[in-house]
C-alpha cells in the first residue's frame, strides 16, 4: 500500500506542472491587465506608472522567466501576493478554503444520504410506486442547475419572507449557529443535485449485485433480506458509487463558484472569479493551483478505499 500511494504521488507530480503551465498560460493570454484596473481606481493612468508596476511584480521580465520565478516560489510555499490587493494570496486562500470544504462536505453529506437512501429502496422495491418516485426525482435533480435552483430559491425567500444571504460570514468556530445558517440552504441545493447521480449508481449498481449467485444463496439459505442487502450486497455494489462519489467530490471543492457568488460565500470559487474579473494572476493561479492538489488528493483516497471495499483488489 506504501508503495502504491508513492507511486500515486509521483505520477501527480507532472499533473501538476502540465496544470501550472496551462493555468500560467491561459492568465497571459486573456486580454487584461490588473496593473491598468488598479491604476484606474486611483483615477491616473500613467505609462510611467504602469511600467514601474509591472517592474515591482516582475511582469516585464519574459514569460519563461516569469513562470520559473513563480514555480520557485509556490515549491518554497510562498504563493506571493495579489496584484490588485497586495494582500499575500496564503492568507487569502487560508481564509476561503475552509469555506468551499465546508460547504462541499456538507452538501458532499446531504447527497450521500439522500442518493444512497433513494437508491437502495429503488432497487429494492423495483418498478414500484417508491422506485417510479425516486426515479423523477433523480430526473428532475439532474436537468434543473444548482445555479438556476439557487437564484429560484433566493428571489422566492427574498419576495415572500423578506431574507436574503447576508454580506457578513460568520465563521464556523466564532459562530456555529449563523455559520449553519448561512450553509444549510446551498448545500442542500448542491446536495440534492449531487444526490441524483449517486441515486442512479446506487440503483444501477445494487440491481446488479442482487441479480449474482451468492446472493440467491444467501437468501435461500434463510438470511434476512436486510443483512442480505447490506451487509453482503451494498458492500460490493459500492465500488462504483465510491468512484462517482471522489469524483463529484472533486467537482464540488473546484466548481462551487457560481453558488459561492449567489449566497455571498467567501470560498475558493468566489475568489477565483474575483480574481478573473482583475486579471491578478498570481490570485488565480494560486487558486487553481490549490483546486489541482484538492483533485489529485480526493482520487488518491477513492483509490485506496478499493482496497478496503473489496480485498479481491490489491494494490502492488
Amino acid at each position: 500500500m506504501q508503495t502504491y500511494i508513492l507511486r500515486r504521488l509521483t505520477f501527480s507530480i507532472p499533473a501538476l506542472v502540465l496544470t501550472s503551465l496551462i493555468v500560467f498560460g491561459l492568465m497571459h493570454i486573456i486580454p487584461g491587465d490588473v496593473i491598468t484596473a488598479k491604476l484606474a481606481d486611483q483615477g491616473t493612468v500613467r505609462k510611467a506608472d504602469v511600467d514601474l508596476m509591472k517592474h515591482q511584480y516582475g511582469l516585464d521580465k519574459p514569460l519563461y522567466e516569469q513562470y520559473v520565478i513563480w514555480v520557485g516560489r509556490i515549491a518554497r510555499g510562498d504563493l506571493g501576493h495579489s496584484i490588485l490587493t497586495s494582500e499575500s494570496i496564503n492568507q487569502s486562500l487560508s481564509r476561503a478554503l475552509p469555506v468551499t470544504v465546508e460547504l462541499a462536505l456538507l452538501s458532499l453529506g446531504v447527497g450521500i444520504v439522500l442518493g444512497v437512501s433513494l437508491g437502495i429502496v429503488s432497487a429494492v422495491a423495483r418498478n414500484s410506486p417508491g422506485d417510479y418516485v425516486s426515479r423523477v426525482v433523480a430526473i428532475v435533480g439532474l436537468s434543473a442547475p444548482d445555479f438556476w435552483l439557487g437564484t429560484l430559491l433566493v428571489t422566492f425567500f427574498a419576495i415572500w419572507f423578506g431574507w436574503s444571504p447576508p454580506l457578513r460570514f460568520y465563521p464556523l468556530l466564532t459562530n456555529p449557529l449563523s455559520n449553519l445558517a448561512q450553509f444549510i440552504l446551498p448545500a442542500l441545493i448542491v446536495g440534492y443535485r449531487f444526490s441524483c447521480t449517486i441515486m442512479r449508481i446506487t440503483r444501477s449498481s445494487l440491481l446488479e449485485v442482487l441479480r449474482e449467485d451468492y446472493i440467491r444463496t444467501a437468501s435461500a439459505k434463510g438470511m434476512r433480506q436486510q443483512s442480505v442487502i447490506f451487509r453482503h450486497a451494498l458492500k460490493n455494489a459500492f465500488l462504483p458509487v465510491i468512484t462517482i462519489i471522489g469524483g463529484q467530490l472533486a467537482v464540488l471543492l473546484g466548481g462551487l463558484a457560481i453558488i459561492e457568488q449567489i449566497f455571498a460565500l467567501p470560498g475558493l470559487g468566489r475568489l477565483a472569479l474575483q480574481g478573473l474579473t482583475f486579471r491578478d494572476y498570481p490570485l488565480v493561479q494560486a487558486d487553481v493551483m490549490v483546486f489541482a492538489t484538492l483533485v489529485i488528493c480526493v482520487n488518491l483516497m477513492v483509490d485506496v478505499s478499493y482496497g478496503w471495499l473489496d480485498p479481491r483488489i490489491r494494490f502492488r
